[in-house]
């Protein structure tokens, strides 16, 4: 049973994946579905995951581990039937035995660590939620991100913004995001100002260090080449303006956050494509610690919470969402797409 049901999260990612624009990606969970066996330790480890595999999100990490030896050329024959590469199903399916038997220590441990994305693409989904912030409290803002992975992210006010004719942003960014715009107009108003920055993850990534660079780079799925180039981009700012970041759980971070904000600017606690990923636990205290600090908050000293999350994880696009102290109203601002392909303005 434990097996069946790993094969089938493996073509539930599959499905997914097509939804989200990675044919590739879609047949590789396919041939991975289909070829995983008790001949090598991968594919016992697989075959046997302890946990909730969709949870734990397995899949992407079987991905990104195969990724990985791909992107640092230790696997070749692995490599042929990678993007650019047109391959089928059965071809790639011909393909992995050899090449997991081969590497089987290697993706083994690979496995380890859950997948983090660090999507560069849901900053053009969050900009307007921040202008928004700024706009209604007049105010800087002091932004804390929770599961920022690399903390780049924190750095969306570097970079450059289409959508449609209109723009934001520097235009001498190297990171240059354009989502489509469905609906109505989505308002680029105002100007925001940061007078703070920090960021936690249970495991953030050193962008100084060129293992985690790699690793956060194979999760970016082979054949969105776009997703690949704007990650490489945003990485080349982080080196020159790294973020502040530290390791941490994300409630007892929100809790000394709260406690250490001033006068004079709106506090936002923001968070994008990871909340699914939390404890119960952990989602209560922050849930519990906003709420008490939004009653004691005032027009000097308001607290937000933006978050572009899945509502229904069954579907493939996220809605941003902004919830406001004083006051504590909760407005559904936009569904975007996970990794900020297009955006819909309903705000």
């Amino acid at each position: 049973m434990v097996e069946r049901n790993i094969r089938d999260h493996f073509l539930a990612q599959a499905k997914a994946c097509d939804g989200l624009g990675s044919p590739f990606t879609a047949n590789l969970c396919r041939a991975l579905a289909k070829v995983l066996d008790a001949n090598t330790k991968t594919g016992q480890v697989v075959l046997g995951w302890p946990g909730d595999a969709r949870a734990d999100a397995l899949a992407l990490r079987v991905c990104g581990a195969l990724h990985a030896l791909v992107l640092s050329r230790a696997s070749e024959r692995l490599a042929l039937i990678y993007p650019p590469n047109q391959t089928s199903e059965s071809e790639i399916a011909a393909v992995l035995p050899e090449a997991i038997a081969r590497s089987d220590e290697r993706i083994v441990a690979g496995l380890a660590g859950a997948p983090q994305t660090n999507e560069i693409g849901r900053s053009a989904m969050l900009l307007p939620g921040f202008l928004t912030v700024a706009r209604e409290t007049g105010l800087p803002l002091d932004l804390c991100e929770i599961g920022a992975s690399a903390g780049l992210n924190l750095l969306f006010d570097s970079f450059h913004y289409s959508y449609g004719d209109a723009e934001w942003g520097d235009p001498a960014s190297p990171v240059r995001l354009a989502p489509e715009t469905r609906g109505r107009a989505v308002p680029l108003d105002g100007a925001i100002g940061v007078r703070y920055r920090s960021g936690c993850d249970v495991a953030p990534v050193d962008v100084a260090d060129a293992a985690a660079r790699l690793q956060l780079r194979s999760f970016v799925w082979a054949d969105q080449a776009a997703r690949l180039a704007r990650l490489d981009a945003a990485l080349s700012l982080a080196e020159k303006f790294p973020p502040l970041l530290v390791k941490a759980d994300a409630a007892d971070f929100v809790e000394k956050a709260l406690a250490a904000r001033q006068q004079g600017g709106a506090f936002v606690l923001y968070h994008s494509i990871m909340w699914q990923y939390l404890p119960r636990a952990t989602k209560d205290a922050i849930t519990a610690a906003l709420e008490q600090a939004g009653r004691q908050a005032t027009a000097a000293t308001p607290i937000a919470r933006l978050r572009m999350e899945p509502r229904d994880p069954t579907n493939n696009w996220a809605v941003l969402s902004l919830t406001l102290w004083p006051g504590g109203e909760t407005r559904r601002l936009a569904h975007c797409d996970y990794h900020g392909r297009w955006i819909e303005w309903i705000g």
